[in-house]
């Protein structure tokens, strides 16, 4: 093998996800961890934003699509198991009209397993789900986790529209502002903090639902000698 004859210096696949930092293009369109804790705190402690809190922490920590994310049914929680279920996703178009589609790709179709944390956000907005004696059906599918006050599902549009007043009046208090934060740049986020934290990428693929590892792997640049140092001496130490 041409790896194996050093001919390949290294295995793209092998490598230490820990030395490396985010591509700047994929940063800006994501937070930093301290910006979305931040976010985060501010919209848990908040009256009126408070009720989003749950569905914004998983946002920010299961990378799904914001169309996966308005598709999910109860059905699609396995809380047994602490997986959730992703393999259509939930549209509205221009005209107004709902749909649902299956993913991009075969690999937009795909297991997430559940931190505890998001595990306990998913119980909340189970326990706080109303209850309706009549609930909207689209494509067969029904059981819709939120629903506006016309009894649909809530679609990315809304969602956007709950980060963006949160983020205002977050900036009207602080000093330090915000971004603007979308359900997009929650991927985003994700995606950079798990690509920090080590993971393997062709795991971060799958949570991601990436068809091409290319795009996976272009979090994944711009390595600094003090990241390497640290992973040189972090290795010596180990042996």
């Amino acid at each position: 093998m041409a790896l194996e004859d050093d001919l390949i210096l290294r295995n793209p696949f092998e490598f230490q996800v820990s030395l490396v930092l985010v591509n700047d293009s994929v940063t800006r369109e994501a937070i930093t961890l301290d910006q979305m804790r931040k976010f985060l705190n501010f919209v848990k402690e908040d009256k009126h934003f408070s009720r989003y809190y749950e569905a914004f922490y998983i946002l920010f920590h299961t990378g799904m699509r914001i169309s996966e994310f308005c598709g999910l049914t109860v059905k699609d929680l396995n809380m047994k198991e602490g997986k959730i279920n992703i393999d259509h996703q939930l549209m509205r178009w221009s005209d107004m009209k709902y749909g649902i589609e299956s993913p991009k790709t075969n690999a937009g179709t795909r297991q997430i397993p559940m931190t505890s944390e998001v595990y306990e956000c998913f119980k909340i907005i189970l326990e706080q789900r109303k209850k309706y004696k009549v609930e909207p059906v689209i494509d067969g599918y029904r059981g819709f986790l939120f629903l506006d006050k016309n009894k649909m599902p809530l679609v990315a549009l809304h969602w956007e529209k709950y980060f963006q007043h949160a983020v205002e009046k977050y900036n009207s208090i602080y000093k330090a502002q915000l971004p603007k934060i979308t359900p997009h740049v929650c991927r985003h986020t994700y995606c950079s903090n798990q690509a920090r934290a080590g993971m393997n990428p062709k795991t971060l693929q799958y949570l991601m639902g990436h068809s091409d590892i290319g795009v996976t792997l272009n979090t994944y640049t711009h390595i600094k000698y003090d990241d390497a140092k640290d992973e040189v001496l972090k290795m010596a130490g180990s042996r």
